[in-house]
Formats: structure tokens, sequence, C-alpha cells
């Protein structure tokens, strides 16, 4: 039944595929069109002479990648080029999505960081070089995501090659803008669903207060904008793909758009100002003492510097709340101790291309520490990684018969069109939150297993009043009494380990972890057998060894149950 759900999935995206494969297929017809005299002749309008308003963009830039850069080495996606001569723009790209960030002019934000004549002289250089080769309209230079994420760098980092600028460079410049600015407003809604879409509209209004003001391009900037706030955003906040980095990214481009309208002295449409105010508290939901974010669908931990500077920006201060029902998410957080849990079903299928199979998976940390983890995601730098760590084993939470509950499109042609999908998973998921004085528990259930084998996965956690203590209780439930089975089903609960913690077994058999900090916590469970295995950890753009804590077990007719328990040493626990 599983397969059989998967593959009606798949079906559903052939429509899609074939839109794409249209696409492609018009690809020279539009490249040769847009570049046209006839077609850029719709592109002029008023021309700007200097950037009116630059807005501040919190996104880290380390000065170790303009230092790269000015030895002519471009790392973009975990992939480096190396030019000793000629132009970076005549190199070949490793990989797609590196050639996207060269020409999304990622390498002007560290540059603009960095400063100094020599990162001028290269930031110019570079300009220059992009300008005679993609000056007029190319793909992927000009594919709306990029041309917004482009527009996007050079209104909030342009300063340090446009101030002093020699005259007609600077005419020059101001001529691409033009027209770049007029062709995003024509084909924002060509950008694939999701951030790109926000991007695009962020860029559009960016450009009417760091250009000169075009109010039918604002007015369109600004419905784009609300249109895609009102699909992405749900109404706790979360964005639409469960990814906790998509909402930070969203939020980042609501800030931008709203200091861009602050700076045109316009007053901020209540869709707008509603979503931004709903944002926040989920990004602070989301946050773990070390002020980066949970590893869930897909997402990395991204920069707490930058996280904090964006919610600096938030002047509701929303507090986050402890059960996100539409993003589908719970958050328990005593003293020090803080337990984020997956208790939704999967995203749309159209913002499922980097959803994970994690249900019921959960996330611990103890003040500045994670403890237990889920290994985090490959994304456009670790792109092997995708499938793997996609997969249920791959998070901290339970796995029947060593399936995932979901799987990921399979490579072929429908993949090489619309990209990884996550096909399939719960359809059913229940959850129950109780608060009382033992402490703060989340009940949950979820039905990806019933189609395959019959089994309901339940779980409960448990958080001790003074954070000191938390308990679980994993339970697999055979569910379809017709179902006779020949043999046992195997089952492991996995617990994934963050790489800068320590396991050593104890004399009595328990498992210590030791923290950073000297903290230290005892494992201890029954109900199955516990054993150690090695794992890996991709919170950002590098891959770290680490292990796992794995409860092995199995299920026939009756349910099978295993109950686990983390407690800080030299603690007084309180019971579960």
């Amino acid at each position: 039944m599983a397969g059989a759900q998967s593959q009606r999935v798949s079906l559903d995206l052939v429509p899609e595929a074939l839109s794409v494969l249209w696409r492609r297929s018009l690809s020279p017809l539009r490249v040769g069109t847009r570049r046209s005299l006839p077609y850029r002749w719709f592109l002029k309008g008023p021309l700007a002479d200097r950037i009116n308003f630059y807005p501040h963009d919190v996104l880290p830039r380390r000065l170790e990648d303009a230092e790269a850069l000015l030895r002519g080495r471009f790392p973009f996606c975990c992939d480096t080029v190396e030019v000793k001569e000629g132009s970076i723009f005549d190199k070949r790209a490793p990989t797609n999505e590196w050639l996207e960030a060269l020409h999304g002019f990622q390498w002007l934000p560290p540059l603009a960081a960095a400063g100094g004549d020599a990162a001028r002289t290269l930031a110019t250089n570079l300009i220059s070089q992009w300008l005679r080769r993609h000056g007029r309209y190319t793909e992927p230079a000009w594919l709306p995501q990029v041309l917004a994420r482009r527009l996007i760098n050079i209104f909030c980092h342009g300063r340090l090659v446009l101030a002093n600028a020699e005259v007609l460079w600077r005419s020059k410049v101001f001529v691409s803008l033009r027209e770049q600015s007029q062709m995003l407003a024509r084909i924002a809604q060509e950008a694939p669903e999701g951030l790109p879409r926000l991007e695009s509209a962020t860029a559009i209004v960016l450009s009417n207060a760091c250009l000169d003001r075009n109010e039918r391009r604002l007015a369109f900037g600004l419905n784009l904008l609300e249109e895609e706030c009102a699909r992405q955003i749900l109404p706790d906040g979360g964005h639409v793909s469960r990814k906790p980095e998509a909402l930070l990214h969203s939020y980042r481009c609501l800030t931008l758009a709203i200091d861009a309208l602050a700076a045109l002295g316009l007053e901020l449409p209540q869709v707008l100002r509603s979503a931004h105010d709903r944002m926040a508290p989920m990004l602070r939901f989301f946050r773990h003492g070390d002020g980066a974010l949970a590893l869930f669908n897909g997402g990395h931990e991204c920069d707490p510097r930058a996280l904090a500077a964006l919610l600096a920006r938030d002047e509701v201060r929303g507090q986050p709340f402890g059960h996100a029902r539409h993003s589908g998410f719970h958050r328990i957080a005593l003293a020090k101790t803080l337990v984020v849990m997956d208790c939704g079903a999967p995203p749309p299928l159209a913002f499922a291309s980097d959803a994970h199979a994690g249900c019921l998976s959960f996330e611990f940390s103890t003040g500045g520490q994670r403890v237990i983890v889920n290994c985090g995601a490959g994304g456009a730098g670790q792109a092997k990684w995708d499938d793997v760590l996609s997969a249920t084993a791959a998070h901290s939470t339970v796995t029947v018969a060593d399936t995932s509950m979901a799987s990921v499109l399979p490579t072929g042609w429908l993949r090489r069109l619309v990209g990884p999908r996550l096909l399939g998973g719960p359809n059913g998921v229940n959850t129950n939150r109780l608060e009382n004085a033992r402490g703060s528990r989340i009940e949950a259930s979820h039905d990806g297993y019933v189609g395959e084998f019959g089994i309901r996965h339940e779980r409960q956690v448990t958080l001790a009043p003074q954070g000191l203590t938390l308990t679980g209780f994993d339970r697999l439930v055979p569910v379809d009494q017709r179902r006779r089975r020949s043999q046992s089903i195997p089952f492991a609960a996995r617990f994934h380990i963050h790489p800068d913690v320590r396991m050593s077994p104890s004399q009595g058999g328990d498992i210590l972890l030791r923290l950073p900090n000297g903290e230290g916590w005892r494992f201890r469970a029954g109900g199955g057998q516990v054993s150690t295995e090695e794992s890996i950890y991709l919170g950002s753009d590098s891959v770290r060894r680490t292990e796992q804590l794995v409860i092995s077990g199995a299920v026939r007719d009756a349910p099978a149950e295993i109950a686990w328990a983390f407690e800080q040493i030299g603690s007084d626990p309180s019971p579960a």
C-alpha cells in the first residue's frame, strides 16, 4: 500500500514535469526573444544615478571567504573554482548551484565586508566581466531567482563599488540595474515555488527604494509579496515547507522589504505586518540554547549572529508557544533544557523538495549544548548525502524493518525535471500535550508504517519540572488484526548524539554522556537491546562523524514497548 501511495504521488508530479519540459524546450526561443532589441526596448524607463537606500543585510559575511576570493579562489556551495588567468565567468562550473551563486553575486557581500582597495578592484572587475558576457538575457544568469539574489546583493552591498566610481562605468551599471529590475518584474512569477518567489518579490520592492520609484512596479511587487506570504507563512508563523531554515530566510526577505517601504515613507500592508509578527516567535521556537536553529526537514543550524540580529528587529518580542499546530511541532522548555519534536505530516508536494521522513523525531539541548539531534541536511554543497539524510534512520525516532516511513523520488527522468520530492509518509499524526506537577509531556502517534507493515508508532516524551530528566516511551502497535505475520518485524529507536558530546559505557550498563562544559548525563533504557553505532552530522556545510544510541527490538502480533531516559548526573531526577 505504501508503494502504491508513492506511485500515486509520483503521478501527481507528471503535470509539473511536463511543464518544466515544455519550458526547457522553449529556452532557445525565450532567450532569443528576451535578448532582442525590441524586447529590451520595453525595459526602458527613468535611469537612476545612485543607490538611494542601502538595506542592512544580516546574513554573515566571512572574511576568510574574501581572502579566498582575493587569491583567485571562488568557494560557493562547498565547491571551489580557482582562477589563475582569464575570467571566472568563462570557467566550467562544478554544479548548477555553484553557477547560480556566481551569477547571484554571492562574492560581493564578503568583499564588501573586507573593504579596501583590493576588494573594491576585484568586485569592480567582476561586475565589468559579468556585464560584458551577461549584460543581456542569458540563462541561468537571468533566471528570476538568480536575478533576484543578484539585485539584493547589489542593493545591500554595492556601496563598495558604486561610491566614487568612474562616471561612465557607473552609468553602465545603472543601465543594467534598470533592465534587470524591469525584467524581474516581468518574469518573477516564473521563479520556483517557495523561497525563490519571496526573494523575487522582495527584490522588486527593494528596486523601488534603491533606484527610482515606479508605482506600477512597486504595486506588483507588494501584491506578489502579500500573495506569497499568504501561501507560504502558516497561521502559527511557520513556513509551509516545515523547514526552519526556510523560515529564517523568509523572515530576512520580509525584513528587507519592510525597510524598503520605510525608506519610501509608505505604510506597511497589514498582511505583511501580520506575517512578520507571527514569524519571529516561530524562529525563537526552533532556536536552541546555542542561538542556532533545530535541524528538521532539510534545514541547517544557520548563523546564530544573523538570527539574533534579525530577531532584534522584532518590536513585538513575541515569545514561542508550546504547540505550533499548523507547522506540526511541539516545544518544551524547562529551566535550561529544551526539547523540540516533529509531530507533523509531510508538507504539500510543491514544497517537499527538502522534506525529511522524521515524524516523531526530536532534538534535545541543555544550556548552550545540543545533546540529541537529527543528522541534518546535505543541501547544495553536500547533495550526495540528501537521500540518506532524508530517511527516517537519520532522525532521532523509530524505524521499522530498517525502512523509511517516506521515500524520496528515485533517480530518473521525473526527478531530473522536478528535483527530489518526499513521497508518501504519514497521513495521520495525532498529538496531545499534558502539563502537570510531574513535568510536561507530549503524546503523539503516526501511521507512516501502517500501509506497509500494519504498525502504528506511538511515542511519549516527558521533561521533568527542573529540566534534569527527559524520559520517553515508544510503543509499536499492530493495528491490522487480519494480517497474520509469519515472523517478527524488527524496529530500532535511534538517538543521534551531537559530535561535541562524548559517550562511554558505565559499569552498570548505562551510557554516560559528557558535554564539553563538563556536565554529565546518563542514558538508560529497557525493553530492547541497547547498542552504539556510527553516525554523521551535517548541521552546517561540513560533515562531522558522531555516534548514535540504538534500542533494538521486534514486534509481531502484540504491541512492543521500550522505555528510555536521559538523566543529568548528580541531579535528583523527578519521576517520569
